[in-house]
């Protein structure tokens, strides 16, 4: 529980919970994919969107695993419209396969919320030799986004309701490496560090919120694009450190979030009316918050998703 839950103007803080920043909203209409969704707060998000009405789908790495998250949604909400498919984000191969098994479906999807990531992990490349960390939690994002919206816009335009897109960064984004994006160094073991990787990856997704933003606004279609930071939470994120993990089992419960309140400013970005055309802003306790100089960096973001255009083609 925060020791401190000081309400912002949206009139929630960070005891609120998912369940709470969403009461009253009917979100039967609209179709969501949430990416992580066996776990955490991805787990929590996909519970919470089904209780709202939303048919949402779980883009998941263990089938299995997603499949007894679905089961434990549909026995917590039994009229819970959910399903799970197959998503490894550190896979290219493996976010178009989803991407293709999705539009193949002939489904609509008005939210996109992509949340799935991994944590200061040790040194490794992703199959498409790739650092793992900004291959997981930022490229394969990249590239899904990219590849589902025009799903997006025409569901946008058939169902002229607005299309949300959510990138789940961390306050973390404030302490990538020194230049914020190591665009010439991506893949080098020298000088990697752990969570300056994470922040890195971090920071990505909060540039590639606002650029996508940026397009979407020229382009007139009604869908937005935010980041948010959902809080310290003590989930398993923290899996591949013992010792930060003993300490987050032992003390987490009272200085960090529970999942539910985790949840809760995806939640609110997802579904909440206050937020209805706000896009390119960051979100932190179910308000907007302050960013890095970095990340409000306009030049950074138009270089980095250029980049990225080149590492997925």
């Amino acid at each position: 529980m925060w020791f401190v839950s000081k309400k912002g103007p949206s009139e929630f803080s960070s005891n609120s919970t998912a369940e709470e920043v969403t009461q009253g909203i009917d979100g039967s209409a609209l179709t969501a994919i949430v990416t992580g969704a066996s776990s955490g707060i991805g787990a929590e998000t996909a519970r919470v969107l089904a209780l709202r009405g939303v048919h949402v789908i779980m883009g998941v790495r263990n089938v299995s695993a997603g499949k007894q998250v679905k089961e434990e949604i549909l026995g917590d909400v039994p009229q819970a419209k959910i399903d799970a498919l197959e998503l490894d984000l550190s896979s290219l191969a493996s976010v178009r396969n989803f991407a293709s098994n999705y539009n193949s479906l002939g489904l609509p999807l008005n939210l996109l919320i992509n949340n799935a990531g991994i944590m200061a992990t040790p040194f490794a490349l992703s199959k498409d030799k790739i650092e793992l960390q900004f291959a997981t939690n930022y490229v394969g994002h990249f590239l899904l986004t990219n590849l589902l919206l025009d799903t997006m816009k025409r569901t946008a335009c058939q169902s002229r309701k607005e299309g949300r897109i959510i990138n789940v960064s961390s306050r973390r984004h404030k302490f990538s490496y020194n230049e914020g994006i190591r665009f010439d160094k991506i893949n080098d073991q020298q000088g990697y560090n752990g969570l300056s990787a994470y922040g890195q990856s971090k920071l990505a997704n909060v540039l590639h919120a606002n650029e996508l933003a940026s397009h979407l606004k020229d382009e007139d279609v009604e869908i937005t694009a935010n980041s948010l930071h959902p809080g310290a939470i003590a989930t398993n994120l923290f899996r591949q450190h013992s010792i930060i993990s003993g300490i987050v089992n032992l003390i987490g419960k009272h200085v960090m979030k529970n999942v539910q309140q985790g949840a809760a400013t995806t939640c609110y970005v997802a579904l909440h009316p206050d937020v209805k055309g706000v896009s390119g802003k960051y979100y932190a306790d179910c308000n907007i918050a302050d960013v890095s100089s970095q990340a409000n960096d306009a030049g950074l973001a138009k270089k980095l998703w250029d980049f990225t255009m080149n590492l997925v083609d």
